[in-house]
């Protein structure tokens, strides 16, 4: 069944599939140009990722929609498991976000100038200056019930296991007093780890956890709304990925 998998994959599902990520970010370059951004940055990458998922038969399982309103806006933070982990929250959180993600990816060929004209967030931490600069984007994008996304380890892991997290999405939340709310991936390893070469069919379960509201400002909200945030996602890993794990490629803040 696996060989079988493997021919199905690279005959049919892969050029399928480069066909929509190509499609799939000129629809979103072109809408962004005529107008609203939000809309067109948002609907066709969560059609594009449910496909994806369709066409590479993963079977997606999501816990705890009710737990958000809707037109409330959030910063959600989620560990980061593998490159699956795009398609499982773009195609079934269920709500408009912008992407805080490496500045790096918007050399991405079609892909990184369809989440430019989306309005997703690239983190430049060349300086002091750049970093105003994304706070202030992400204020004027997080309102009227749109959300940002973030994964906190800022890479994704090599173990399973999750790294620590950096404080920049919780000092955005504590600066703009929104609510966060973690996220638990879970399948996503074994789908594609960042050293896999080929996709495995796996379950993924996306785990939406109870709201974290801020309890004041500063540094100490910041750190418990951290720790917090960190206990809950841990919480609905399987046993044999919970423990922190160092990245070798996580900055040491």
């Amino acid at each position: 069944m696996r060989i079988l998998y493997y021919i199905y994959q690279i005959c049919i599902a892969l050029p399928i599939l480069l066909v929509l990520t190509i499609l799939t970010a000129l629809v979103t370059i072109i809408g962004s140009l005529i107008g609203g951004a939000h809309i067109w940055g948002y609907y066709p990458g969560k059609i594009w990722s449910q496909l994806i998922c369709f066409f590479l038969l993963i079977p997606v399982k999501v816990k705890g929609r009710e737990k958000v309103k809707k037109k409330t806006s959030y910063v959600f933070v989620a560990n980061h498991q593998g490159a699956f982990d795009i398609f499982l929250i773009y195609g079934f959180l269920g709500r408009n976000f912008k992407w805080m993600m490496k500045k790096s990816l918007r050399k991405i060929p079609f892909v990184g100038k369809a989440c430019e004209s989306a309005g997703h967030i690239f983190v430049d931490r060349s300086g002091p200056k750049k970093i105003l600069e994304t706070i202030k984007q992400a204020r004027g994008s997080l309102k009227d019930g749109i959300s940002l996304v973030v994964f906190p380890e800022g890479a994704r892991t090599f173990t399973g296991h999750m790294g620590y997290f950096k404080k920049g999405a919780f000092q955005l939340a504590d600066d703009l007093q929104l609510t966060v709310v973690p996220l638990t991936i879970d399948g996503s390893f074994e789908i594609l780890p960042r050293t896999g070469k080929w996709i495995h069919p796996h379950k993924m379960v996306l785990t939406i956890h109870d709201p974290i509201t801020p309890k004041g400002k500063g540094i100490e909200n910041i750190k418990a709304t951290m720790a917090e945030a960190y206990k809950a996602v841990e919480s609905s890993l399987p046993e044999k990925n919970k423990g922190m794990i160092l990245n070798d490629d996580q900055e040491v803040e």
